[in-house]
C-alpha cells in the first residue's frame, strides 16, 4: 500500500541474547546494532555500580556522587558538545535509555533526566550558539551538573499563569527574586536554569544561575518518602544578580519553557515503563524461588495471574512510548500525544508496582527486596512533570477539537 510505513521486525526470539525478561515483545531489537551495544554497556554499569549500593543510599537519602564519573565514561551525551562529530541519537534510543535507568532505580534515572533532558535540553533549545559552546561541553562530560527551576512553593500545575519569581533589568544584568521548590540536583548543581517573569514586559524568561552566585541559596528537602536519592531543594532568590550573558537568548515566553517540558514528558513515560519492567522482574524471580505449601508460588494460578497482568501493563505501555518515539523521530508528534503517554503509563505503573508488592506479601515492604523502593518512587513519577489530571485536560482539549476544561 502506498505510503505505508514498515516497522522493523525483531530478528531474534523472545528473550534473545541480552534482552530484559520484561521485554516480552523484544522492543529493544528495534534499535540499531551500535545502539543496542550502548544500551548493554549501560546495563552492565547499572548492574555492577548501581545495584549493589542503591538501597543503602536510598535509605540514607544521600546521592552516590561516585556514579557521576561512571556516567561520563559511558559517553551518553557526548553528542551534545557543539564540537562533537557524533550525531544525536534517536528518540527511541533515548527512551529505551530512560527505561534502562529506571529499571535499575528511579532516582538515578531522575538525576540523569534532569541533567541531560531538562538542563542541557533547555540550553540546547533556548541558548545562543555562544551559550551552547560555553556550557554544553562540560555538561556533556558531567564536569558541570545542571538543574531546572520552574516549580514554585505556590505554583505547580498553574505555574504557567501564576509564576511569581521575577526578573528585573538592572544595568548590564538582571535581578532575580522569588522561590522555587522540588528542584532536583539543585543542592549540588553547577548550573541552574531559572524561569522568571520580567517585571516590565511580563514575559517569562530563562536564566542560567551559576553555583556560588550571591543571593542564591538551595536547601535540601528532608523527610521524603520517594526518590530519596534525588537531592530536591527549596531555592530562594534574594536579589540574585545574573549578567545579561546568562539570560537564555531564545527563552522569551512560557511557550519556550513548555516546549522543553513537552519533550521531556515522554521521558517520564519511559521511566514509568522502566519501573514496571523492574518491578515485574523482581516479582517474577521471587515467584520462582519462594516456596509455600511445598512448591514455588509461581506455580499457583493466582500468582501467575498477577504476573501476566503486570507483564501486560508493561508491554502495552512500552508499545505506546515506542510509537511516540517514532513520531518524535519523524518530527510529527503533538503535545497531547506526550501527555497521553505520561498519564497512561504512570497509572499502569502505579497499578503494576502494587501487584508486585502484593505478590511479595510482607517481604514487599522490606527495602532488601527492592519492591518497597519501587512502590515509593512510583508515587513521585506519577506526579512530577504534570499530574495525571493536567495531562487528561490536555488530551481532552485535543480530542474535543479545542473545548478547554481548564479552570481560568
Amino acid at each position: 500500500m502506498s505510503g505505508t510505513t514498515t516497522l522493523p521486525t525483531p530478528s531474534g526470539p523472545y528473550l534473545g541474547k541480552g534482552l530484559l525478561p520484561a521485554d516480552f515483545y523484544a522492543y529493544e531489537e528495534l534499535l540499531s546494532g551500535p545502539e543496542r551495544e550502548k544500551i548493554e554497556s549501560v546495563r552492565e554499569f547499572l548492574r555492577t555500580q548501581v545495584d549493589p549500593i542503591v538501597d543503602d543510599y536510598w535509605a540514607r537519602a544521600e546521592f552516590p556522587f561516585q556514579l557521576i564519573q561512571g556516567f561520563a565514561r559511558l559517553g551518553l551525551v557526548d553528542w551534545a558538545d557543539p564540537d562533537s562529530k557524533e550525531s544525536r541519537p534517536s528518540n527511541l534510543f533515548a527512551g529505551l535509555m530512560a527505561l534502562e535507568l529506571a529499571h535499575a532505580d528511579a532516582s538515578v534515572a531522575t538525576f540523569f533526566g534532569v541533567h541531560t533532558g531538562l538542563a542541557m535540553g533547555t540550553i540546547l533549545a533556548c541558548g545562543s550558539e555562544e551559550q551552547r559552546r560555553r556550557w554544553l561541553p562540560a555538561m556533556s562530560r558531567f564536569v558541570k551538573i545542571g538543574a531546572f527551576g520552574l516549580t514554585e512553593p505556590h505554583g505547580g500545575s498553574d505555574v504557567a499563569g501564576g509564576l511569581e519569581t521575577t526578573a528585573r533589568r538592572d544595568g548590564d544584568g538582571w535581578i532575580l527574586d522569588g522561590a522555587k521548590r522540588w528542584i532536583g540536583n539543585a543542592t549540588f548543581a553547577d548550573l541552574v536554569i531559572v524561569w522568571a517573569r520580567d517585571t516590565e514586559t511580563r514575559h517569562v524568561l530563562g536564566f542560567v544561575v551559576e553555583k556560588g552566585t550571591r543571593g542564591f541559596t538551595a536547601t535540601k528537602i528532608e523527610n521524603k518518602m520517594a526518590l530519596r536519592i534525588v537531592q530536591n531543594a527549596d531555592i530562594v532568590l534574594d536579589g540574585c544578580r545574573v549578567p545579561e550573558a546568562n539570560r537564555l537568548q531564545n527563552a522569551n515566553s512560557f511557550k519556550d519553557c513548555a516546549e522543553i517540558l513537552r519533550r521531556t514528558r515522554s521521558g517520564v513515560a519511559w521511566q514509568a515503563v522502566g519501573i514496571m519492567f523492574g518491578a515485574y522482574e523482581i516479582a517474577l524471580e521471587y515467584a520462582k524461588q519462594r516456596e509455600q505449601f511445598g512448591r514455588p508460588i509461581g506455580s499457583f494460578q493466582l500468582v501467575q495471574d498477577l504476573l501476566v497482568k503486570m507483564l501486560g501493563n508493561a508491554t502495552a505501555s512500552c508499545g505506546m512510548v515506542t510509537r511516540l518515539a517514532q513520531l518524535q523521530d519523524a518530527g510529527v508528534y503533538r503535545d497531547e500525544q506526550s501527555s497521553l503517554a505520561k498519564a497512561y503509563c504512570t497509572v499502569r505503573m502505579r497499578e503494576t508496582v502494587g501487584w508486585a508488592r502484593e505478590l511479595l506479601a510482607g517481604n514487599g515492604i522490606i527495602l532488601d527486596y527492592n519492591i518497597g523502593r519501587f512502590v515509593a518512587d512510583a508515587e513521585a513519577i506519577y506526579s512530577y512533570e504534570g499530574t495525571r489530571e493536567m495531562q487528561t485536560l490536555i488530551v481532552g482539549r485535543a480530542v474535543t477539537d479545542g473545548l478547554s476544561a481548564f479552570v481560568r
